[in-house]
């Protein structure tokens, strides 16, 4: 993370803690930077996932902005005695950046989803966000030895920005590797932002995500995928959120 960013540390992941408005200022600044740029977004499931994985971990702690996403880490925050000004969910605040990316006319790819998605995506951002430029773009099933080759289709597009939706950990994985080939500025992992981006999976209600239950209308939608991020990933979150305090005060 770019030093002076104010930070919060959720179990070991230092994450922004920053109003839209200055992350948008700080987006502004990593493209003003010579590339490649990372923008990730971390919620529950991502940081039990950092606690296993060493080359994920590896990959939040070299981005240069982590945002904070959903309640779990806003807990996590509150329990340690911090508070983040805004949650800065990647469906929310994506567009926030393809809107900046429209003003300065520059080329976005979108990479990911299922055969189609990324193709409805851009046809629906486009609507969303006046003067988007979408230069390509291209589903998310890319084998170990596809990559250089996506990679060098975005490259030949001339994107600036890459939109890599592939879940975790392997978006954040695919950009650590390949991002640089691209030759784009800024490539930001968005998790299942394409699908909601092209109305393939719905959101939640409103008053939903207000409360911060946003979790629950997506474990109703897909029970089977998502049993073990939510029923058992967010409890086992909340023990280690717990156990962190416990002994932070002990020390």
């Amino acid at each position: 993370m770019r030093a002076g960013v104010p930070t919060i540390t959720v179990l070991g992941v230092p994450v922004a803690a920053l109003t839209a408005r200055q992350a948008i200022a700080e987006v502004s600044r990593l493209l003003a930077e010579p590339g490649p740029q990372t923008l990730v977004y971390v919620n529950a499931h991502s940081v039990n996932l950092a606690r296993s994985h060493d080359r994920y971990r590896a990959c939040l702690a070299g981005a240069d902005l982590v945002l904070n996403d959903g309640s779990g880490v806003a807990l996590a925050a509150r329990v340690r005695g911090h508070r983040f000004p805004a949650n800065l969910n990647g469906t929310d605040f994506t567009p926030e950046v393809l809107r900046l990316a429209a003003q300065r006319g520059l080329g976005v790819y979108l990479l990911g989803g299922r055969d189609g998605v990324a193709a409805r995506a851009a046809d629906r951002l486009r609507e969303i966000v006046p003067g988007l430029r979408v230069v390509g773009h291209h589903h998310g099933y890319v084998a170990g030895h596809q990559g250089r080759e996506v990679a060098e289709q975005i490259k030949q597009s001339g994107a600036d920005l890459v939109l890599v939706a592939m879940g975790n950990p392997r978006q954040e994985l695919w950009m650590a590797e390949h991002l640089h080939a691209t030759g784009a500025e800024l490539g930001v992992a968005v998790g299942a932002f394409l699908d909601f981006a092209a109305e393939r999976v719905p959101r939640a209600p409103k008053w939903m995500r207000d409360a911060g239950i946003e979790w629950l209308y997506r474990l109703s939608r897909e029970p089977r995928r998502l049993f073990a991020r939510y029923v058992v990933g967010n409890p086992l979150f909340v023990a280690r959120v717990l156990a962190d305090r416990v002994l932070a005060t002990s020390r």
